[in-house]
């Protein structure tokens, strides 16, 4: 019987510290298998992104097709390739692809290098790259840049974010899709208008961001690295032909039955 009390009087003391490591581990005071636990997902992303990539699996969209990956010469010494593919970031802001693309294929008319654009005046940059977004800046910003280029990296482009987002008119979208086209390196995720519209559509962020860059914290703090590149293109394509800005096409979206924005659209 005297035993029988022990053990009755033992399981309070048994019970509560079993209480107090539950309540320590969902303070984040737990062991190693914790962060697994407590790390945040977006509700049926994986099945979103799939349904996405169905979307996207005919590549017919103007990114696609006239996209920066499209713009530069592959033949190109590699040197000369990024330099195009920076330059050709740089003009894509705020620009839609076919006029990225024709001002890219009349610059590598002239022969697109460092030097060239160094002897170009900047009234002749501005009548090959008009009409592009703000052509008026980006010759500037070109000048700039390309001057950057020549004196500090030998005619070559940075080779990190951090550098390339120190030259003038380049952003942190371009500097990590210049990282991931020039330098085959995925040091983050490239955020334009369409990624960050279509991330706040689908809940892909934990709370709605404003801007891109917020857009990009938030998206890397779950997004599994391997997919860091691959989000750009579907995203933007997607953005352009379906999640549109204005009058997205919900009715044509695999999504329409999953996608939180769909119901009040």
């Amino acid at each position: 019987a005297g035993s029988q009390i022990q053990g009755t009087a033992g399981i309070p003391r048994r019970s509560r510290r079993r209480k107090s490591v539950a309540i320590a581990y969902e303070a984040g005071q737990g062991d190693g298998a914790e962060p697994r636990r407590a790390r945040w997902e977006p509700r049926d992303w994986r099945e979103q992104l799939e349904r996405i990539r169905e979307m996207r699996r005919s590549r017919d969209a103007p990114v696609d097709e006239m996209g920066v990956q499209k713009c530069y010469d592959s033949s190109a010494p590699p040197q000369v390739m990024r330099y195009q593919v920076l330059l050709a970031l740089m003009l894509s802001s705020q620009t839609k692809d076919q006029v990225t693309s024709a001002a890219m294929l009349r610059l590598r008319r002239r022969g697109l290098t460092v030097d060239t654009v160094l002897q170009m005046d900047d009234e002749t940059l501005g009548q090959i790259i008009y009409p592009v977004g703000f052509w008026r800046n980006k010759v500037k910003y070109i000048k700039q840049t390309t001057a950057i280029l020549k004196q500090k990296y030998g005619g070559d482009i940075p080779s990190t974010v951090e550098e390339l987002v120190q030259l003038p008119g380049v952003g942190p979208k371009m500097a990590h899709l210049a990282m991931h086209i020039a330098w085959d390196s995925v040091a983050g995720i490239a955020v334009d208008t369409h990624v960050h519209r279509i991330s706040n559509r689908l809940k892909w962020v934990k709370k709605e961001t404003k801007h891109p860059e917020e857009t990009r914290v938030a998206l890397e703090e779950w997004l599994p690295r391997d997919l860091w590149k691959e989000i750009n293109w579907l995203l933007v394509g997607f953005g352009q032909q379906t999640c549109l800005p204005v009058n997205p096409r919900c009715s044509q979206c695999l999504n329409q039955d999953i996608c939180p924005a769909a119901k009040r659209l």
